[in-house]
């Protein structure tokens, strides 16, 4: 049996996380590809099926917000769920029931049944990404946490830059056996997640110690590191951790990169629409640039705050990038000048999302962390119900996207302004 190494060098260590990385990260991704796809890809469908049903666009923005009621109301319970069996079975449990649902959007007929669908797959999802945020911590100390929840998060602009071009692709060339496109979409886009949710039972390890591929040399090295971090975080009770003050300012800001996040993201195909591209493959092969620049945006701007240990700086000023962007998206004529503004606000919007997981992470752990980070999530994600339900009632009203975007540009400018209130001596480790 190896003996653990007590003093491991800094490129031993190196090597370790490394092979941690490889084993955990991309099947992470790829589970948040997946989620991410299911969750958004209404915006696509959106191009055909309220023509198809009739409904209006005040009715696809609540119906893309509901989601996230049904996510709210079960969101802590699925995270201190997972926190006590595992990470293991309740992912899969998660994924295998948000594909049956993801894919059950097929029979949408009417506003009622996509209203109650979209809820379902919000409760259906619940506890997936904090799920993944508090698995994170089990295996990463802080200082290499912020790097590894970006590689992870990469999955957002991947969805989008992968998803785009597939959703446009099946939408343009799958209309048969009595099925629309849009219906199509939800089918063939559903079917994944069930398949990645099973693989998830026989894949993942719930602790470091169950990890069969590590040796036990490197598994000291690994529990040590997280051990020793642990004695720096606070641990109240659940009930203590979800009425601190900082857990809600952090629920705000996150509340408000949110409000950007979803307003783009479920908006973004009709705002290309709205300038002239007809084509919905044209419109995915189009939403898939801001998608390529912001995971070059994530990357460089995550290992800058890593190296300089500094994370509300490195929230505060992307989000107020993308505030602009939004803003000059509105007065952008013709198609090149409107990609290049919302192709700044898109990396600037999803630059800060992995940033901020930094922020609660280094200050909670155990049931406290589980239940913290739930609360943040939840919260925050309610902007997902009111950022495209808004947006969606300013366009009904005004007939243009303009005024929503100013709402967005503004809840990021909130979101930045309390990342900055939270004390540096807490958040930048």
């Amino acid at each position: 049996m190896n003996q653990p190494l007590q003093g491991a060098s800094s490129a031993e260590e190196d090597r370790i996380y490394a092979k941690v990385g490889w084993r955990l990260i991309p099947f992470l991704v790829l589970c948040y590809v997946v989620s991410y796809l299911d969750r958004v890809n209404v915006g696509f469908a959106k191009l055909q099926m309220l023509k198809d049903l009739n409904l209006s666009d005040a009715v696809y923005g609540l119906g893309a917000g509901i989601f996230f009621i049904g996510y709210f109301i079960f969101e802590v319970p699925s995270n201190l769920i997972l926190h006590r069996v595992g990470a293991r079975v309740w992912i899969a449990r998660i994924m295998i029931t948000w594909g049956i649902v993801s894919a059950a959007m097929m029979f949408t007929n009417s506003e009622a049944t996509f209203y109650v669908l979209r809820f379902l797959l919000g409760a259906a999802e619940a506890g997936f990404f904090p799920g993944i945020v508090l698995y994170l911590t089990y295996w990463y100390p802080s200082a290499r946490r912020g790097r590894m929840t970006t590689m992870f998060m990469l999955a957002i602009p991947l969805s989008g830059l992968i998803g785009g071009p597939i959703s446009g692709w099946i939408m343009s060339s799958f209309s048969s056996h009595g099925l629309a496109g849009w219906q199509w979409l939800y089918l063939l886009e559903g079917i994944p997640a069930i398949i990645v949710g099973i693989v998830v039972l026989f894949y993942l390890d719930d602790r470091i110690e169950k990890a069969h591929w590590l040796t036990d040399s490197e598994k000291a090295v690994l529990v040590r590191n997280i051990k020793a971090e642990e004695q720096t975080k606070e641990e109240p009770s659940i009930l203590t951790a979800m009425s601190m003050p900082r857990v809600w300012i952090m629920a705000f800001t996150y509340f408000g990169f949110v409000m950007g996040l979803y307003g783009v993201g479920f908006w973004l195909p009709s705002i290309i629409k709205n300038t002239g591209v007809s084509s919905t493959l044209e419109i995915g092969l189009l939403s898939a640039i801001p998608n390529l620049f912001a995971i070059i945006g994530m990357i460089l701007i995550a290992r800058s705050s890593d190296r300089m240990r500094e994370r509300r700086w490195h929230l505060a000023i992307p989000a107020v990038v993308a505030a602009l962007g939004l803003i000059w998206s509105t007065s952008a004529g013709g198609v090149v000048t409107s990609m290049i503004a919302l192709t700044i606000a898109n990396v600037g919007i999803i630059t800060v999302l992995p940033l901020f997981w930094s922020q609660p992470t280094a200050i909670l752990s155990g049931a406290a962390a589980a239940a913290g980070i739930a609360l943040i999530n939840s919260v925050g994600n309610l902007a997902g119900f009111f950022s495209p339900s808004l947006v969606g009632w300013l366009q009904s009203t005004t007939g243009s996207t303009t005024s929503g975007m100013y709402l967005l540009a503004a809840s990021l400018v909130v979101g930045a302004l309390l990342a900055l209130s939270q004390p540096a001596r807490l958040v930048n480790k």
